[in-house]
C-alpha cells in the first residue's frame, strides 16, 4: 500500500521580549512524525509532502496521484492547494488541485481527512473545504464557519453499533482534547460517535472510497500521553486499507 500524506507542518515566528529589547525567531516543526514512523513499521510506503511543499510541488496531473492508493490531507487548509505559487505570484492558471484530487477518488482512490485546525472547516472557517469540490467526496457534511469544539476536560468517543474490521478490537477510545463537528452525510457509515457528533465516518464516492476522522491524529487534540495507545498504528493502518481498498 503505498499513501501520499499531505499537511501536519507548520512554522511558527516569535518575538522575545525582555525588558526593552527583544528579539525573533523562527522555528518549523512537523506534527504528524509519529504517525508516519507507525505507518512505515506497519509496512505503508509512505510519501510525505509538508504543507509549504504544496504551492510547488503538487502533481500536475491525475496519473501523477495515481501512484497511490490513498491520500491522507491532514490540518492543510484549501488555500494551500488552490493558491499554488504560479497562480498567487505570477498570474499563471495552473490545474486545481482539488478537482484533481476528487477525479483521482472518482477513478477508484482512497481519500482520508484527519481534523485540525484547519481541516474540513477549521478555525474560523480558515480551512474552507465545504466550499470545494471536496465537499462533494467526502462522506460528510461540514459546518458553515468555526467547526471547532474545545474540550479541555477531553471527551471520550465510542463506537456505534456498527461492525466493521478498523474497530472490531477496540474496547475503548482515548479522550480527545478537541474535534471538528461535521454531519454523516445519508449514505455514509458512521463508526464512531461522541455524545454530540459523528466521530469516524466512512464512505464511497463513484469508484474511489473516503473516510474522516475528527480529530487529530497527533497532537495537539491528540495528547501527548495517548500516542503509544495499544490500538493506534492499527487503527490508522485499517482506516487506510479501507480507503485503499486492501484490505
Amino acid at each position: 500500500m503505498r499513501v501520499l500524506f499531505i499537511g501536519d507542518s507548520w512554522t511558527i515566528h516569535m518575538i522575545h521580549t525582555k525588558g526593552f529589547d527583544s528579539f525573533e525567531s523562527t522555528k518549523y516543526e512537523e506534527g504528524a512524525t509519529h504517525l508516519l514512523n507507525c505507518l512505515r513499521e506497519g509496512g505503508v510506503d509512505v510519501d510525505y509532502m509538508p504543507a509549504h511543499e504544496v504551492q510547488v510541488r503538487f502533481p500536475k496531473s491525475v496519473s501523477e496521484l495515481e501512484i497511490y492508493d490513498a491520500i491522507v490531507i491532514s490540518d492543510i487548509g484549501a488555500n494551500t492547494f488552490l493558491l499554488q505559487n504560479a497562480t498567487f505570484y505570477d498570474m499563471e492558471s495552473v490545474p486545481n488541485a482539488l478537482s484533481m484530487i476528487k477525479e483521482y477518488v472518482e477513478n477508484g482512490g482512497g481519500l482520508l481527512m484527519v481534523g485540525g485546525y484547519l481541516s474540513f472547516s477549521g478555525i474560523e472557517g480558515k480551512a474552507n473545504y465545504s466550499n470545494t469540490v471536496i465537499a462533494d467526496v467526502l462522506p460528510v457534511i461540514m459546518k458553515e464557519g468555526d467547526d471547532r469544539f474545545e474540550a479541555p476536560e477531553g471527551v471520550r468517543p465510542r463506537n456505534t453499533e456498527t461492525k466493521h474490521f478498523i474497530t472490531e478490537n477496540i474496547d475503548q477510545w482515548p479522550a480527545y482534547l478537541g474535534y471538528n463537528r461535521f454531519k454523516a452525510k445519508p449514505d455514509a457509515t458512521v463508526l464512531v460517535e461522541t455524545e454530540r457528533d459523528p466521530f469516524l465516518v466512512l464512505g464511497e464516492y463513484k469508484g474511489g472510497k473516503t473516510a474522516c476522522f475528527a480529530s487529530d491524529c497527533a497532537p495537539h487534540w491528540w495528547p501527548k500521553q495517548s500516542l503509544n495507545w495499544e490500538h493506534y498504528q492499527d487503527l490508522w493502518i485499517n482506516i487506510l486499507k479501507y480507503v485503499a481498498d486492501a484490505k
